[in-house]
């Protein structure tokens, strides 16, 4: 059986010291190895197949190279889990691993999830939610670094950072679509303000009419809920026994399960889409949006990207101060260790526009 080949055996190849190659492959080179032998350097790893140990790796830095993620439901989730993989991807690509843990939606079991993770030496951690929302974050979080995606800290002064969708502007460039469609009699379908994202996309809505110098209609702008019945009953509160000349030429909706309900009501009508009412999803849900007839304009929300972001965030501070974590599983004077964290900040990934069949030109004399 051929033998691993070892820091030596590549120290040997590329006719360099030992310590060089742990400088070299660790990403320590720069400033202390010659440019020239880290070339040979990685020229001699390759052709040996050689890469570090990481496990003696971790143990001398102190770190485990892996990150904890807490999820209310993005486990199972079709949808939100894609949060997590954006997030996976990003450390794997770094050396980390990710452990997650899922409290199906049981709020109590927060604290004890962190805390099996901690148990487990994480470097670092992140709580994932399934829909934007306030988080009561778990107080054990602060032992080590730590993020939010997909929520955000409901204390006063919020002491964790947060990556979360631009929902705002989501509205607004959804808005804006359809305005450059022609449509000026536009009603929005919002789910309730149980969530902030409504209430948010909504802004957004108004903003778009603010933006362009129109009135926003009060009466076109319904909480209806969040599923296809809603937008079905929604739909036909605006169209049925509505004159042509009086009903909205668009719908917006605050997610793509409501354009269904709408799509549905307007066939119940005899009304097309988009001939006569164009119809616009959030979301971009897979298997859903692109798959209705007509295939729904949406706005795509940034899971991956969110995910991605708030992982990379999360890395800079754990790479920043590897040696952070006590015995105990607690944190020295680093970043994230304070009893009394800093103001966080929000990072705000924007959505993408989607376009597609449901959207299309204004009806003709409208």
């Amino acid at each position: 059986m051929n033998r691993k080949a070892t820091a030596l055996d590549v120290a040997k190849l590329a006719g360099v010291s030992r310590s060089a190659v742990s400088l070299v492959l660790n990403g320590r080179g720069d400033g202390n190895v010659a440019l020239e032998s880290q070339q040979r350097i990685r020229e001699a790893a390759a052709a040996l197949n050689y890469s570090p140990n990481k496990i003696a790796l971790s143990l001398r830095n102190q770190q485990s190279r892996v990150i904890g993620i807490v999820s209310d439901l993005g486990v199972t989730s079709p949808f939100d889990g894609n949060i997590i993989a954006g997030a996976d991807a990003v450390a794997r690509s770094h050396g980390f691993v990710t452990v997650v843990m899922d409290t199906e939606l049981d709020e109590s079991r927060d604290e004890s999830a962190v805390e099996t993770l901690l148990d487990r030496q994480v470097d670092g951690l992140m709580y994932v939610t399934v829909g934007l929302r306030p988080l009561h974050v778990p107080p054990n979080m602060a032992r080590v670094p730590s993020i939010l995606a997909n929520c955000f800290d409901d204390r006063p002064e919020a002491g964790l950072p947060a990556v979360i969708p631009d929902e705002v502007r989501g509205g607004r460039e959804a808005a804006e679509h359809v305005m450059a469609l022609g449509h000026r009699d536009i009603a929005f379908l919002a789910g309730d303000s149980l969530t902030p994202a409504a209430p948010r996309r909504i802004e957004g809505y108004r903003d778009a009419f603010k933006a362009a110098g129109l009135p926003v209609n009060e009466d076109r702008v319904l909480q209806v809920g969040w599923d296809i019945d809603a937008g079905f009953h929604g739909a036909m509160k605006l169209l049925d026994g509505v004159e042509p000349s009086t009903r909205p030429t668009a719908i917006l909706c605050a997610n793509d399960r409501l354009a269904i309900g709408v799509v549905l009501a307007c066939y119940r009508l005899g009304l097309n889409v988009p001939q006569d009412v164009s119809v616009m999803g959030y979301d971009d849900e897979f298997r859903v949006a692109k798959a209705m007839v007509p295939a729904l304009s949406t706005m795509a929300l940034p899971l991956r990207e969110m995910g991605a972001a708030a992982m990379t965030a999360l890395l800079a501070e754990v790479e920043a101060s590897p040696s952070g974590k006590n015995d105990d599983g607690g944190a020295g004077a680093g970043p994230g260790a304070s009893a009394e964290p800093a103001t966080s900040a929000e990072t705000m990934v924007p959505c993408r526009l989607v376009v597609r069949d449901s959207t299309g030109p204004v009806p003709a004399g409208r």
